[in-house]
């Protein structure tokens, strides 16, 4: 990296390529005095800018220092610090008018760029505007879509949009080999719309900005992940067998379990949400949130979860940093004081559709202390939970509450998701259970990996459609990869079920083939468990997904190595093509993968199709099923059910591992 001054201004560089250029008439900074507002219900939050007076920033002084310069403007100061591989800015700001800040970058007009946090409609971000604010994703997010029309008509907002996201992260990186991180958790606004240039909009003045470069996508990955932190090691009892997610009760639960053994399917664990009992809404059945174990459902929840222990099964729960009002840990939270006010003093409570909440307040330490000690240790951690789904954590308002450090609402927001994974990982830590529980989490932001063992790609609807099935879960675990988070995975056939939206076994298994393929299988009975396929209720079905199921845990050596080099490098565990492949193609490829380094995988993921086109980097393939040897093209090849296109690479070590569970699995048929 390196600062110049020049003749009419200033310029940063990376190894020549220029990052930050001002000229004359052509800017690098902007700010402003602009008013918007944020409305919400429910998690979803429409923000309307309604005006920004903009000034363009000129460096009136330009003063060189041993690494690069301090630049002053008119009530701005930037001190760039530029050596080796890294740029940083430090900004400041003297005029206290200012609550709008934007940064231009020079952009190239072949650049891609990915990350901003999760995104699930689109990898590639280039072409497009970017609003990152953690929500609700929406139902649907297609507004062409009739059942985007129908959720927003609901709910404003309800639909969503191919932006919304629960993890948004001020971070992209760019074709052009370096990242760009900005520290803020301000609402901001990434437009990658014009060819010359990026503009990073930000409702706050940044505290600084970082560019980071590196020889190549894998030397960025590792520098990233360095700086915000990787995830704890995944245990093996999650990476082998499959994770069932049911509810009903003791009695129910083991019949489901022993019926899936009979079927053959590795079972390493049960995720019963309703442990603490459930209420019904018109969403569907819902959880009761109140954090203990309800006797009703689990009559002795530790001696349940002790017998199936000794049976080689784990149990996991779920849990949120909220509590019903209507509960008895509320009333106790609430003499505790733990709870977020209002800031006028009375009590805040957030509608989570036909109940209200109580706000743990994860700014306080007192607060956190409680949460961890009385909930996840006393009433889960105790009791033998091997992890949870530590769910929400986007529903903090802009405004109208008080936070006990003091944080203005609007900056906490996107901050909130970072606190919770935090309270998690303390309470896991403390009890001597990291490395073995595993709590996995839909919301992230700046600094989630460090402390999230494992997330997963939250609420999308049970169908194949392009912005909320089974395609989009792929993006998602490719963006938030290259912004830092290695392990990921969803919810086999989807979650979401509404308008007439239901889940199909054709859906299901298809999704179930590349769930296989991905470090975590595990399954939902989604909102409304008896209107939609339910695999164990279905004989056929069961022994399919428990060939998959064994097709997933047989590749335990293999996933063993990448979730090392996770820890060594931070490479995630689903990857872009062009991590390895330096190829045109590659950058804008959202719906193939790398597993690793030696497996390719293409899901299927449109209906009623039984071959499926591929298209392959310069390498010698080895298709998985067949055996049939392929080199670098556009292919179409066979795809049935329950063989999803898998290529792995002629030359890794572990050809003959793959070679034999691919035999394996097709004897079983």
């Amino acid at each position: 990296m390196n600062f110049q001054k020049t003749n009419s201004g200033w310029e940063l560089t990376d190894n020549g390529k220029v990052l930050l250029r001002e000229t004359a008439g052509r800017t690098v900074f902007r700010v402003g005095r602009g008013s918007g507002t944020v409305t919400a219900q429910r998690g979803n939050f429409i923000i309307t800018d309604n005006g920004t007076d903009w000034r363009d920033l000129y460096a009136t002084a330009v003063d060189p220092t041993e690494t690069g310069a301090v630049l002053t403007f008119d009530g701005l100061t930037v001190t760039v610090g530029a050596e080796g591989d890294e740029a940083t800015l430090t900004v400041s700001c003297t005029d206290e008018t200012v609550n709008r800040f934007e940064l231009n970058v020079e952009a190239e007009r072949d650049e891609a760029v990915w990350g901003c946090g999760e995104q699930m409609s689109y990898f590639n971000l280039r072409g497009r505007t970017y609003p990152l604010w953690t929500g609700e994703p929406g139902v649907g997010r297609d507004k062409s879509t009739r059942i985007t029309q129908m959720a927003d008509a609901e709910i404003p907002g309800y639909g969503g949009d191919y932006y919304n996201t629960n993890f948004p992260q001020p971070v992209y990186l760019s074709s052009r080999k370096y990242y760009c991180n900005a520290d803020s958790t301000a609402y901001a606004v990434f437009d990658f719309t014009a060819p010359d240039r990026h503009a990073l909009v930000f409702w706050a003045v940044p505290s600084g900005v970082r560019f980071t470069a590196g020889a190549t996508f894998a030397d960025l990955v590792a520098k990233q992940t360095a700086r915000y932190g990787r995830q704890p090691a995944l245990p093996d009892w999650i990476l082998q067998g499959t994770v069932l997610g049911l509810q009903g009760g003791e009695n129910r639960v083991s019949e489901i379990i022993d019926r899936a053994q009979k079927a053959g399917v590795d079972v390493a664990a049960v995720w019963c949400q309703d442990w603490s009992g459930k209420r019904v809404t018109s969403f569907g059945k819902r959880v009761n949130w109140n954090w203990r174990a309800d006797e009703n459902t689990y009559p002795d929840l530790k001696a349940y979860i002790d017998d199936l222990h000794r049976r080689g099964v784990r149990f996991m729960a779920y849990v949120t940093p909220y509590l019903a009002n209507d509960g008895d840990l509320y009333r106790e939270g609430y003499d505790a004081d733990v709870f977020i006010k209002t800031d006028d003093g009375g009590d805040f409570l957030i509608d989570f559709g036909e109940y209200d909440c109580g706000a743990v307040d994860l700014t306080d330490p007192r607060a956190v202390a409680w949460f961890q000690e009385r909930i996840l240790k006393q009433n889960m951690l105790a009791l033998g939970i091997d992890g949870w789904m530590a769910d929400f954590g986007e529903y903090q308002p802009a405004a109208g509450i008080v936070l006990a450090d003091g944080t203005d609402p609007a900056l906490a927001h996107n901050a909130w998701p970072v606190l919770w994974a935090k309270c998690n990982y303390g309470a896991v830590s403390e009890c001597g259970r990291l490395g073995d529980a595993v709590y996995f989490m839909r919301s992230g932001g700046a600094g989630t990996g460090r402390y999230c063992t494992l997330l997963w790609a939250g609420d999308q609807s049970v169908d194949f459609s392009r912005h909320d099935g089974l395609c989009t879960v792929i993006s998602g675990a490719l963006s938030v990869g290259v912004s830092g988070v290695s392990y990921t995975h969803s919810d086999v056939g989807g979650y979401t079920s509404l308008y007439g939206n239901v889940r199909t076994k054709e859906l299901f298994l298809r999704w179930a083939e590349m769930a296989a393929f991905t470090p975590v299988m595990r399954t939902h009975e989604g909102n409304r468990p008896a209107e939609n396929y339910q695999v164990y209720d279905d004989p056929d079905g069961l022994a399919r997904y428990a060939k998959l199921v064994k097709l997933h845990s047989g590749l335990l050596p293999y996933v063993k190595t990448l979730v090392a080099e996770q820890r060594e490098t931070g490479l995630p565990l689903q990857r872009p093509l062009f991590f390895a492949y330096d190829e045109p193609f590659a950058y804008d490829e959202q719906f193939e993968y790398l597993y690793g380094r030696d497996l390719l995988v293409a899901p299927v993921w449109h209906p009623d199709v039984s071959a499926w086109e591929v298209r392959l980097p310069q390498d010698e393939w080895v298709h998985l099923w067949t055996g049939a040897p392929y080199g670098g093209g556009t292919f179409t090849v066979p795809a049935p059910l329950g063989e999803i296109p898998v290529f792995y690479r002629k030359a890794s070590d572990f050809a003959p591992l793959f070679a034999s569970l691919a035999e394996a699995y097709r004897q079983n048929d």
